[in-house]
């Protein structure tokens, strides 16, 4: 036992931790100098978005955030030089287009000739020509500055008619002239705190540069104007087939008047919704497939994007467009596959990829 304690053991321990040793020695300069094998890399590909053309009904309405706005007054304009000799009516009366509103005694000469034979004096006579003034439009006849026997000159302002009327007005920007470029229809006009929504029949389109949009009037006579502030304004998101008013730059104004009896003041806001169209059962792709929006565009095919090739670019005509899808009119058949966003086009960053050859691709509005 004595020997077993003082000879076997102690040997055993120093087996025991000569093996020990040994493996360390063996892991830390035998296998780590071993070369590692090449572990597969992980394979990640972002496929390109495309989308198939395909059939749908594009109604093309635009909405407009507008105001109610005072149609200005209408100057009253004496059409005869002379003077006031009869006054019709006193302001504070209603009046109808072409009633009379005062009379104007105009004087001219008249030669007579009164010679026997040549040469003898010829002899002039006056006369008098009466003149009456029509109200130019109709309305209520605010103010009426004419007096009798007053001296008056051709085209000198008297007095002043207010219609009475209204009118619808918003600012459009660029984008949404476009999709009106077709003589816009009705429009649908909903007040914010007025009556149910009301048809308006008579639109009317007007650009900035052709006309300022903040004259007071056709006679310069002062009457509430048509101006609208230069930045546009914002209009919340609007349901599925109509489009929103960005608050990019005015371009235009778009207008239309209040039909008779519909109870509105000035200054009351309103949502114009503008029909410009309809195409049916016709081939459309994403506003955002297409570099273009109006009349002619770009599309990016799909096949050559599948094979990693640059995509194939293919020119079409187009149609109408709701701000989301657009007309195809020649150029892509019914099925074929195009890239949903243009190459290169900005995105965010959410929805940013790239596409074959690292080709930026994501959703723009053409």
């Amino acid at each position: 036992m004595g020997v077993f304690r003082r000879v076997i053991l102690p040997v055993a321990w120093l087996l025991v931790f000569a093996v020990i040793a040994v493996a360390l020695v063996k892991i830390a300069f035998v296998d780590g100098l071993k070369p590692q094998g090449a572990e597969p890399a992980p394979m990640a590909r972002v496929e390109t978005p495309v989308v198939p053309a395909a059939r749908a009904t594009v109604t093309n309405t635009v909405q407009i955030k507008a105001t109610v706005q005072s149609d200005p007054v209408v100057g009253v304009r004496s059409t005869a030089a002379g003077t006031v000799v009869h006054l019709y009516v006193e302001p504070g009366v209603a009046v109808a287009k072409g009633d009379q509103l005062f009379q104007v005694k105009s004087e001219r000469t008249k030669h007579a000739s009164t010679a026997a034979t040549p040469g003898e004096k010829t002899t002039s006579e006056p006369v008098y020509v009466y003149t009456d003034v029509l109200a130019p439009a109709a309305g209520m006849l605010n103010e009426l500055t004419a007096l009798l026997d007053q001296q008056l000159s051709v085209g000198e302002v008297v007095g002043k008619i207010d219609p009475g009327t209204f009118t619808v007005s918003g600012p459009v920007n660029a984008a949404q002239q476009y999709r009106l470029l077709a003589k816009p229809g009705s429009a649908q006009i909903s007040l914010v705190g007025g009556p149910a929504p009301f048809a308006c029949p008579a639109v009317t389109l007007k650009n900035n540069a052709n006309d300022a949009g903040a004259t007071a009037g056709a006679n310069g006579t002062g009457g509430v104007g048509m101006a609208v502030p230069a930045g546009g304004l914002s209009l919340a998101a609007a349901g599925p087939g109509g489009a929103t008013q960005s608050d990019s730059a005015s371009t235009g104004t778009i207008s239309c008047p209040v039909p008779a009896g519909t109870e509105v003041f000035a200054g009351l806001g309103a949502a114009m919704t503008v029909s410009a169209g309809e195409a049916k059962d016709v081939v459309t792709v994403p506003l955002t497939s297409v570099k273009g929006s109006v009349k002619e565009g770009i599309v990016w095919m799909a096949g050559a994007a599948a094979e990693g090739k640059a995509p194939e670019q293919r020119p079409v005509k187009l149609g109408l467009n709701d701000g989301d899808k657009v007309e195809v009119l020649s150029g892509l058949a019914e099925g074929e596959r195009v890239l949903e966003f243009v190459p290169g086009a900005p995105a965010a960053p959410s929805q940013q990829g790239y596409g074959p050859g690292g080709v930026p691709y994501g959703p723009a509005g053409g």
